[in-house]
């Protein structure tokens, strides 16, 4: 398929329901962060509690793409796709039912575990089918999924979720776990794991991960982790407490909050969708620069010189686009790994490599809220503009993979 002049029917169903996979498998995990208060008050929890039950999550989302990334070398990515979709919208459902602390991590853990699985298998399925020149432009398209899920997350959990409540909101996501049912009836399976099954599907899956640490690939594997800790850090420095940042710190109304985290998606959005074709135009190391840079700038405008910009209340929803925007290099994760690692361990690689770096994210909403304690949550948040400059640094000694051919030999 990835050789074909043009895009076929094949090609857009591929695209189009790993898309919606990913679309709610944001608004899954991120949906949590916008029920925070109504899980305070109804069943009485801490928010040193609740930064812990979202740590978990992200912890589990490790944990899920290492497990699920190795089953989608073994079973192949629809099949594991589908899997990774019902195990996350199992999890929400079951959110919808807890009665303990303790049961909430455990359903939030089931939650993280398929979101976890999800992302690498999505991108794999794209890179593998879509033409090399396209490869880039797709990946960051559905990348472009995760703020359509934010702004999904935020309106059901902003505004619907305070008359219906945090339990029915919960239960209403059982509704991503429809799109099993296309995925399973629409789909092809990707055909270059097809021209490889008979070489690999047999063998452990503990073998997989033994040749991603093995001589020929461990700088690969290694210097990847490390730009995804980056990238992830930043994010979740970013994102995990924001909501309640702007709420409880800079005075902004619920509604207000729920604008602002709308205009830095409306620039996730467009990060994610532009940064394929800046990535096509001027290489992936260059576009990884020009836009993690531009978020931890804007990061630290809306942190640290929040009150050097609050006179000019325009000021602070440009710097919270140009946040979203920023965070678009987010995008080129998935090209740029799916290059980076052969057929054989392209899902094992890609999905350790990006969900360990998540799952790492554990103790982030741990740290800004001790941060935010002692100080404020703005120099929690800060901390992401850092890491976001490093991102910018580290993608340097990565070889440039633009133009790179897969196919079954690679």
């Amino acid at each position: 398929m990835n050789e074909e002049a043009k895009l076929s029917k094949d090609h857009y169903k591929i695209f189009g329901l790993s898309w919606a996979g990913w679309v709610f498998d944001f608004y899954d995990l991120v949906l949590f962060t916008f029920l925070v208060s109504q899980l305070q008050s109804d069943l009485h929890f801490s928010a040193e509690m609740l930064a812990f039950c979202l740590g978990v999550s992200l912890f589990a989302t490790g944990l899920g793409g290492i497990i699920f990334g190795a089953l989608g070398d073994k079973y192949g990515r629809k099949t594991v796709l589908q899997w990774t979709i019902l195990v996350y919208s199992i999890g929400t459902l079951l959110s919808a039912f807890s009665w303990s602390f303790y049961s909430l991590v455990i359903f939030r853990f089931i939650t993280g575990l398929g979101v976890g699985g999800e992302w690498a298998t999505g991108q794999i399925y794209i890179n593998e089918t879509f033409p090399d020149n396209l490869r880039a432009k797709f990946g960051g398209f559905m990348q472009s999924g995760a703020p359509i899920g934010v702004i999904l997350a935020s309106i059901v959990g902003g505004i619907v979720s305070p008359i219906i409540g945090w339990r029915m909101t919960f239960l209403i996501s059982i509704i991503p776990a429809l799109t099993v049912i296309l995925i399973r009836k629409h789909l092809k399976e990707s055909d270059v794991w097809l021209q490889n099954r008979d070489q690999y599907v047999n063998k452990n899956i503990f073998q997989e991960f033994k040749e991603l640490l093995s001589k020929e690939y461990r700088k690969i594997f290694l210097i990847s982790l490390i730009l995804c800790v980056f990238g992830m850090s930043a994010y979740w420095y970013t994102y995990s407490w924001l909501p309640t940042y702007l709420e409880q710190e800079r005075g902004l109304a619920l509604l207000g909050t729920t604008i602002g985290i709308i205009v830095i998606q409306l620039g996730d959005f467009l990060g994610y969708t532009s940064f394929g074709f800046v990535s096509e135009k001027l290489g992936r190391r260059p576009a990884f620069t020009i836009y993690s840079c531009i978020m931890g700038l804007s990061i630290a405008m809306i942190t640290i010189f929040w009150n050097q910009i609050n006179a000019i209340n325009e000021l602070i929803y440009v710097f919270m686009f140009l946040t979203g925007f920023g965070t678009g290099y987010f995008g080129g994760f998935g090209a740029l790994f799916s290059e980076l690692f052969p057929t054989k361990i392209r899902n094992t690689g890609v999905g350790t490599v990006f969900n360990l770096a998540r799952g790492i994210q554990f103790a982030t909403p741990v740290i800004i809220t001790i941060i935010g304690s002692y100080y404020d949550l703005s120099y929690g948040i800060f901390i992401a503009a850092i890491f976001a400059i490093l991102v910018g640094i580290w993608i340097w000694v990565f070889p440039e993979t633009k133009g790179t051919v897969i196919n079954e030999l690679n």
